[in-house]
């Protein structure tokens, strides 16, 4: 008898811990998913930082290769961590930043789309 009243709530515990850690589940902004959407369309460049620091290294790779707004840049800092910037008319931002306020960018201006179509970003030169 004891050993099925542990067994009972053990399970009766898993369970438990199983609905805290679905509860825990981070909330995914709408707006944010909107911005990363605008984002898919523009050019990426990947690069490694190497001994710089990763705004350093987007910041020269960007004025070695004379890149364009609107512009995303995947640098890589070890080969674990990617940091990801925006170039824009106004300078660098952190694409998490951009994602999260896509409309005070006038280079993601966005269509609006018809029935059954996605938003295109387009870039403005």
């Amino acid at each position: 008898m004891a050993t099925d009243f542990v067994a009972i709530t053990t399970i009766y515990s898993l369970k438990e811990e199983d609905n805290r850690l679905a509860r825990r589940r981070k909330r995914k902004s709408r707006r944010r998913q909107e911005g990363r959407r605008i984002l898919e369309h523009v050019p990426q460049y990947s690069i490694e930082s190497g001994e710089e620091k990763p705004v350093t290294a987007a910041r020269r790779f960007i004025q070695a290769e004379g890149i364009l707004p609107p512009a995303l840049l995947l640098v890589k800092r070890n080969e674990h961590t990617t940091d990801r910037y925006f170039w824009a008319e106004k300078g660098l931002f952190g694409a998490q930043y951009v994602e999260e306020n896509h409309f005070l960018f006038p280079s993601l201006r966005v269509l609006e789309p018809s029935p059954g179509q996605e938003p295109l970003a387009l870039a403005s030169r």
